[in-house]
Protein backbone atom coordinates (compact mmCIF):
# COMPACT_ATOMS: atom_id res chain seq x y z
CA UNK A 1 0.00 0.00 0.00
CA UNK A 2 2.96 2.93 0.83
CA UNK A 3 4.42 1.42 -2.75
CA UNK A 4 1.19 2.58 -4.09
CA UNK A 5 0.78 5.38 -2.64
CA UNK A 6 4.81 6.96 -3.35
CA UNK A 7 3.85 6.05 -6.70
CA UNK A 8 0.52 7.93 -7.02
CA UNK A 9 2.39 10.50 -5.21
CA UNK A 10 5.17 10.65 -7.57
CA UNK A 11 2.92 10.68 -10.69
CA UNK A 12 0.78 13.99 -8.88
CA UNK A 13 4.01 15.44 -8.27
CA UNK A 14 5.74 14.88 -11.73
CA UNK A 15 2.71 15.92 -13.38
CA UNK A 16 2.06 19.01 -11.91
CA UNK A 17 5.65 20.20 -12.16
CA UNK A 18 5.09 20.40 -15.78
CA UNK A 19 2.77 23.78 -15.73
CA UNK A 20 4.51 25.50 -18.44
CA UNK A 21 2.93 22.63 -20.94
CA UNK A 22 -0.75 24.33 -20.12
CA UNK A 23 0.42 27.79 -20.85
CA UNK A 24 -0.47 28.80 -24.68
CA UNK A 25 1.92 31.10 -25.63
CA UNK A 26 0.44 31.05 -29.27
CA UNK A 27 -2.04 33.94 -28.83
CA UNK A 28 0.15 35.75 -26.29
CA UNK A 29 0.96 39.23 -26.99
CA UNK A 30 3.96 41.00 -24.82
CA UNK A 31 4.35 45.15 -25.20
CA UNK A 32 7.16 46.91 -23.83
CA UNK A 33 6.97 50.37 -24.56
CA UNK A 34 9.26 53.21 -22.87
CA UNK A 35 9.67 56.88 -24.41
CA UNK A 36 10.17 60.40 -23.61
CA UNK A 37 9.84 63.83 -25.65
CA UNK A 38 12.75 62.40 -27.84
CA UNK A 39 12.60 58.97 -27.28
CA UNK A 40 10.41 56.01 -28.78
CA UNK A 41 10.80 52.28 -27.95
CA UNK A 42 7.72 49.38 -28.44
CA UNK A 43 9.08 45.76 -28.44
CA UNK A 44 6.36 43.38 -29.09
CA UNK A 45 6.61 39.52 -28.86
CA UNK A 46 4.53 37.18 -30.21
CA UNK A 47 4.61 33.60 -31.07
CA UNK A 48 8.24 32.90 -31.05
CA UNK A 49 9.15 36.48 -32.97
CA UNK A 50 9.84 39.84 -32.26
CA UNK A 51 9.70 43.53 -34.01
CA UNK A 52 10.96 46.70 -32.36
CA UNK A 53 9.42 49.98 -33.70
CA UNK A 54 11.27 53.80 -32.86
CA UNK A 55 8.41 55.44 -34.78
CA UNK A 56 5.87 56.42 -32.51
CA UNK A 57 3.67 57.96 -35.05
CA UNK A 58 2.94 53.86 -36.34
CA UNK A 59 4.08 54.57 -39.79
CA UNK A 60 7.26 51.88 -40.03
CA UNK A 61 6.65 48.32 -40.70
CA UNK A 62 9.58 46.89 -38.14
CA UNK A 63 10.91 43.70 -39.28
CA UNK A 64 9.65 40.16 -37.65
CA UNK A 65 12.66 38.09 -35.77
CA UNK A 66 12.88 35.12 -35.04
CA UNK A 67 13.47 34.11 -31.28
CA UNK A 68 15.67 31.47 -30.75
CA UNK A 69 14.39 27.92 -28.95
CA UNK A 70 17.06 29.01 -25.94
CA UNK A 71 15.53 32.27 -25.45
CA UNK A 72 11.87 31.72 -26.18
CA UNK A 73 12.00 28.94 -23.64
CA UNK A 74 14.06 31.11 -21.57
CA UNK A 75 11.36 33.96 -22.16
CA UNK A 76 8.42 31.22 -21.46
CA UNK A 77 9.37 30.53 -17.96
CA UNK A 78 9.94 33.71 -17.09
CA UNK A 79 6.39 34.57 -18.28
CA UNK A 80 5.02 31.63 -16.05
CA UNK A 81 6.60 33.46 -13.23
CA UNK A 82 4.24 36.92 -13.96
CA UNK A 83 1.58 37.59 -11.94
CA UNK A 84 -0.81 38.82 -14.45
CA UNK A 85 -3.68 39.72 -11.79
CA UNK A 86 -1.27 41.85 -9.77
CA UNK A 87 0.32 43.48 -12.61
CA UNK A 88 -1.09 46.72 -12.27
CA UNK A 89 -0.85 47.33 -8.70
CA UNK A 90 3.40 46.77 -9.05
CA UNK A 91 4.93 49.76 -7.26
CA UNK A 92 8.03 51.44 -9.19
CA UNK A 93 11.45 51.37 -6.98
CA UNK A 94 12.57 55.00 -8.40
CA UNK A 95 10.55 58.15 -9.96
CA UNK A 96 13.14 58.95 -12.40
CA UNK A 97 10.42 59.25 -14.93
CA UNK A 98 9.01 62.18 -12.86
CA UNK A 99 12.02 64.73 -13.65
CA UNK A 100 12.96 63.66 -17.06
CA UNK A 101 15.71 61.29 -15.23
CA UNK A 102 14.47 58.11 -17.50
CA UNK A 103 11.85 57.32 -19.98
CA UNK A 104 8.54 56.04 -18.60
CA UNK A 105 7.90 52.36 -19.04
CA UNK A 106 5.21 50.02 -19.84
CA UNK A 107 4.81 46.18 -19.84
CA UNK A 108 1.02 45.13 -21.32
CA UNK A 109 0.52 41.77 -21.38
CA UNK A 110 -2.49 40.12 -23.67
CA UNK A 111 -3.13 36.55 -22.82
CA UNK A 112 -6.41 34.45 -23.09
CA UNK A 113 -8.28 37.70 -24.52
CA UNK A 114 -7.68 39.78 -21.46
CA UNK A 115 -5.49 42.90 -21.16
CA UNK A 116 -3.29 43.11 -18.06
CA UNK A 117 -1.16 46.51 -18.10
CA UNK A 118 1.42 47.46 -15.50
CA UNK A 119 1.60 51.17 -13.91
CA UNK A 120 4.40 52.87 -15.42
CA UNK A 121 7.77 52.69 -14.03
CA UNK A 122 11.29 53.71 -14.83
CA UNK A 123 12.79 51.98 -18.28
CA UNK A 124 15.75 50.32 -16.56
CA UNK A 125 14.59 49.83 -13.09
CA UNK A 126 10.86 47.82 -13.60
CA UNK A 127 9.13 46.65 -10.37
CA UNK A 128 11.23 43.59 -8.95
CA UNK A 129 8.42 41.36 -9.41
CA UNK A 130 8.78 41.93 -13.68
CA UNK A 131 12.32 42.66 -13.44
CA UNK A 132 13.44 39.59 -15.11
CA UNK A 133 11.34 39.30 -17.70
CA UNK A 134 11.77 43.25 -18.10
CA UNK A 135 15.60 42.71 -18.59
CA UNK A 136 14.63 39.44 -21.26
CA UNK A 137 12.51 41.91 -23.57
CA UNK A 138 15.18 44.34 -23.61
CA UNK A 139 17.35 41.96 -24.45
CA UNK A 140 15.95 41.12 -27.71
CA UNK A 141 16.18 45.01 -28.72
CA UNK A 142 19.68 45.10 -28.01
CA UNK A 143 19.60 41.62 -30.20
CA UNK A 144 17.97 43.49 -32.59
CA UNK A 145 20.51 46.76 -32.60
CA UNK A 146 23.22 44.56 -32.68
CA UNK A 147 21.80 43.09 -36.18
Amino acid sequence: MKILSLLLLSLFITKSGCAHSDIDMKTAVVEYVANTRGFYQKITINNQEFWVTTDRSGNEKPNKIKISDKDWNAFVGLFEKVDLIQLETLKAPTQKRFHDGAAIANLAITYQDKKYESSSFDHGFPPEEIKKIVEKINSFAKQNNDN
